[in-house]
């Protein structure tokens, strides 16, 4: 199975980053995880931009961690577990970490480790068949990268319980409703909409990059998101590891 492209366009100030992965639906896999880290940095060198909105292309934002990765996950060594997981946790946390304010233009399905990275953003945009599903528990697995966490920093604790414990998917009116997603769209609209609402910071990157410096330092709490990192990742490791339920 081929790699999802990480797809990085400038214009008139927007970092416009596109996941495409037509035989992936988009998922993360190692060598895209790296590819959307030096994305990140390539938009954070360039000061010309204010601001980064990341989408996928076709029909899925984001289908989660590559099934093939999490397999082998299932019978590395701990130490490269560990480290595997690492690697796909470190692309999302780096989107947390971009200087300028983020946007997430959620165009259809975001599924496990997806959630995480729309929930990395800073604002969500959703079209109206776009919808959140944390996938983990509903197939034997603990949420990681921060996953329950990320969710009640967006939606509050009840969402991340509902989500995250009892795999009930967010659709767009739910997250609106939640706060999770600022405003919902006709699909064809969640780009105009998405440049609309950004233009202001495009215009103004010095700004807009001393504004995300406050909101992080502010508003999102880097730390706890590290420390739930943390302690996701012995609890999914020992999912991953353990005795399938069914066997």
């Amino acid at each position: 199975m081929s790699s999802t492209v990480v797809d990085l366009r400038f214009s008139d100030g927007i970092a416009w980053v596109t996941l495409d992965g037509p035989t992936t639906r988009n998922a993360l896999d190692a060598a895209a995880a790296a590819a959307l880290i030096k994305v990140c940095d390539r938009i954070d060198e360039n000061m010309s931009v204010g601001v980064a909105v990341i989408t996928g292309a076709g029909a899925a934002f984001c289908s989660g961690a590559d099934r093939d990765v999490l397999q082998r996950l299932r019978t590395a060594r701990a130490d490269e577990a560990y480290d595997g997981l690492g690697e796909l946790y470190a692309a999302f946390r780096r989107v947390g970490q971009l200087a300028v304010p983020t946007v997430a233009a959620v165009n259809g399905p975001a599924v496990g480790a997806g959630v995480n990275l729309a929930l990395a953003t800073d604002l969500r945009l959703f079209a109206t068949d776009a919808r959140l599903i944390s996938g983990f528990s509903a197939i034997g697995l603990h949420p990681g990268g921060g996953h329950l966490h990320l969710l009640a920093r967006a939606g509050g604790g009840s969402l991340a319980a509902a989500a995250g414990v009892f795999a009930q998917p967010i659709d767009a009116d739910t997250a609106l409703r939640s706060g999770l997603a600022w405003a919902v769209v006709a699909a064809d609209q969640l780009h105009d909409v998405a440049a609309q609402t950004v233009a202001h910071l495009a215009a103004d990157p010095a700004l807009a990059r001393a504004l995300a410096a406050t909101l992080h330092r502010t508003v999102a709490d880097d730390a706890a998101w590290d420390r739930a990192i943390e302690i996701e990742r012995a609890s999914q490791m020992w999912s991953l590891t353990r005795t399938s339920p069914e066997a």
